[in-house]
């Protein structure tokens, strides 16, 4: 008999959580495009408007976050996800109705975003503490390798999509569609059969703020996870101080044209894609630590490859996208490998009842982090440009790999935690 495990895919209640997943990530991408449109071109958003609106969708993560995990740690998770995506395309489907009344204004479009950033933020903390409970804890990092690759084509291809679906319809009625694309998602995530355990009730004087600070408390002082946790709030730190200065970097100061940056991006994509199909042999042959570890170390060294490689401002067109091209993809790659590993070990260690702590306490302090991140990238590239600015990026990487190469977490291995149980 073959030791291989069944392909995750065919667990029913996964298949349709992954498909659920899939046209989310695909929705998303296209609604990201669409409202960028919608805030340029139909709102007309001055510079200070559109910088409001764009944090809007990050405001709930930083208000509600350590909030919404604990709560979530006492909510049935499949519900939550139900309830979130019937509310985001009712949000959704009022853009179209204000706008074709008159009344869709800067203001108006802020207040559905901060409401559609809040409704994310519920799916999110309640689709990483369900997915332990759809396959077996053995199965996690190859389920959420599945739910990498489809994202990371969903994000890829979305874009494309999206701008071929404003340009023919127009931003709002675009937006429209995707609100559509949410009622199927909830249709989905409603069909999937799963038992979960209804959480004991709080002992007395015991309130929301206990829950917090033990969610916190367990992630932080976690022998494995501790050094998890603070190894990704770093690289999200440096992820923050990198693409801030990108950008303008590539379509500035090294003239590429959009089109050209667009394939940069793309070939970003292609990386994320390989990393994640890689993920599952790298974690079983590497272990957790040691994909980690990999991935960690590949996002400095594609940043290097962004300030070493020839590109300067009179180089072949051809030579700079392929030289910052390698760069995004040597990123994606390193992106692709840690992610899943990273995500399915979390989910393994972490006991149900603290499931939705564990990320919302990460996941917040990482939000956190880029913000910080931005800031401090808008400042060092105003005194010393953007590849001074990249390059403290890539000492903040290095950092982050170096907590992992120094902690217990380089020699953790996502069957050891299996076979404990």
């Amino acid at each position: 008999m073959s030791d291989r495990p069944v392909e995750v895919l065919r667990v029913p209640a996964f298949a349709l959580f992954w498909s659920s997943s899939t046209l989310g990530a695909f929705t998303g991408a296209v609604t990201a495009l669409a409202f960028q449109v919608l805030i340029v071109k139909t709102l007309n958003a001055s510079p200070l408007e559109i910088g409001l609106l764009n944090a809007a969708n990050v405001v709930p993560y930083l208000l509600f976050g350590l909030i919404v995990g604990a709560l979530m740690d006492r909510w049935r998770r499949k519900p939550a996800m139900v309830l979130a995506s019937v509310g985001r395309a009712l949000t959704l489907a009022l853009v179209p109705v204000l706008w074709f009344t008159g009344t869709l204004t800067v203001w108006s479009f802020g207040a559905l975003l901060l409401l559609f950033g809040a409704l994310t933020l519920i799916a999110d903390s309640a689709a990483q503490p369900l997915l332990p409970h759809l396959v077996p804890r053995s199965q996690l990092v190859a389920a959420n390798a599945r739910l990498g690759q489809a994202g990371t084509v969903a994000q890829t291809t979305g874009p494309a999509f999206g701008g071929a679906l404003v340009g023919w319809l127009g931003a709002p009625f675009a937006i429209l569609i995707d609100a559509v694309a949410y009622v199927v998602s909830a249709i989905l995530l409603s069909r999937i059969r799963v038992e979960e355990v209804r959480a004991q009730r709080r002992t007395d004087g015991r309130h929301l703020g206990h829950d917090i600070v033990e969610g916190l408390r367990w992630t932080y002082s976690h022998r494995t996870l501790a050094p998890m946790a603070a190894s990704v709030n770093v690289w999200f730190l440096g992820n923050a101080i990198a693409l801030t200065a990108f950008a303008p970097y590539a379509l500035r100061e090294l003239s590429l044209s959009p089109l050209l940056f667009g394939v940069v991006l793309a070939l970003g994509g292609v990386g994320g894609l390989t990393g994640a199909l890689l993920a599952p042999s790298a974690g079983r042959r590497f272990g957790v630590g040691g994909a980690v570890l990999a991935g960690r170390s590949l996002s400095a060294i594609a940043w290097i490859a962004v300030l070493l490689l020839p590109h300067t401002e009179d180089s072949a067109r051809f030579v700079l996208t392929i030289s910052l091209g390698l760069g995004q993809f040597l990123f994606g790659l390193g992106m692709g490998l840690e992610d899943p590993n990273e995500m399915g070990y979390r989910q393994a260690v972490a006991p149900d009842h603290l499931q939705a702590r564990v990320n919302a306490s990460i996941r917040t302090v990482n939000r956190i982090m880029f913000l910080i991140g931005a800031v401090i990238a808008g400042g060092l590239a105003t005194a010393f440009g953007y590849r001074v600015t990249i390059g403290v990026s890539v000492v903040v990487f290095v950092v982050a790999a170096l907590i992992v190469l120094f902690s217990p977490l380089r020699l953790a291995r996502h069957e050891d935690v299996v076979q404990s149980e």
